[in-house]
Parts: structure tokens; C-alpha cells; sequence
């Protein structure tokens, strides 16, 4: 699986949401397209079976390449995250959180998780700190939801 699939870079703090991509260079933009719109799907601002940005208009709103964020739709269709309505638009799909949440845990789990437990063990960071920090974090973060 792709390093960061799922996984946006983002200028603007999780509560004000995505408005503006910060592209990396170590990855296809297509990818980064595809992690910026599964975050919109994961947080419920793009919910299940409901009409998502055209091409041209999220093209647009990232100033990228329409063929560009057509290669980002297509991937994810091919992932199941999204579906075609021929000359309606793209939709996401009816278990595209889950789909969404599924790559995104593994990756997790298998990428990030153990360079986490390295870098706890290695610096001696109590668990009770990182519990605290993870309740600050939350709480500053996702107050609402």
C-alpha cells in the first residue's frame, strides 16, 4: 500500500477543515488528492451516497490539473471509496468510511504505530503523559464531535 494513501497534508487546523493543499514532493499529487478527499469523507463533511465535487470543480478549488484529480477519482473508484453516476458526478460510497477507515487503520498499524512504540520506549515517555496530551489534543481539536 501507498506510504501516506489516505493521509492529507494540510495549512489549516482540523477544525477549520481542508481549505488549502500543501503538497509534498515524495509522493504522486494524485495520492494526496486521494488522502485530502478521503479526510472529507472519514470526517463527515462528504457522507455516504451523496454527490462529491465534480472534477472540474475540486481542480479548481486546488489549483491542480483536472486530469489530475480524474486520476484521484478513478484510484478511488478502484479502492471502492467513491462511484460514477454516468453524467451525474461522482458519489461516495455507501461503506466508504469504512473502506476509508480500514487502509487507513493498517497503514497505521503496521507503519506508524511501531515507530511510535520506538520512539516512546527510546525517550522514556510515560504512557500517562501521552494519555494527557492525547486528552488535550482531542479536546482542542474536536470539541464538537
Amino acid at each position: 500500500m501507498v506510504r501516506y494513501l489516505f493521509q492529507a497534508e494540510r495549512k489549516t487546523s482540523l477544525r477549520e477543515g481542508i481549505n488549502e493543499m500543501e503538497f509534498r514532493n515524495n509522493e504522486a499529487i494524485y495520492l494526496q488528492i486521494a488522502a485530502f478527499v478521503s479526510e472529507k469523507i472519514l470526517r463527515g463533511i462528504w457522507l455516504p451516497d451523496e454527490k462529491i465535487p465534480s472534477v472540474r470543480d475540486l481542480a479548481i478549488e486546488l489549483e491542480v490539473n483536472p486530469n489530475t484529480v480524474m486520476r484521484t477519482y478513478e484510484f478511488l473508484q478502484s479502492q471502492e471509496v467513491i462511484y460514477n453516476k454516468r453524467g451525474i458526478g461522482f458519489f461516495v460510497t455507501s461503506d466508504g468510511i469504512k473502506k476509508v477507515k480500514a487502509y487507513r487503520k493498517e497503514r497505521f498499524l503496521q507503519q506508524d504505530l511501531p515507530e511510535f512504540f520506538r520512539n516512546i520506549y527510546l525517550l522514556e515517555i510515560p504512557l500517562e503523559e501521552l494519555q494527557s496530551r492525547y486528552e488535550t489534543f482531542r479536546s482542542e481539536n474536536f470539541k464538537s464531535e
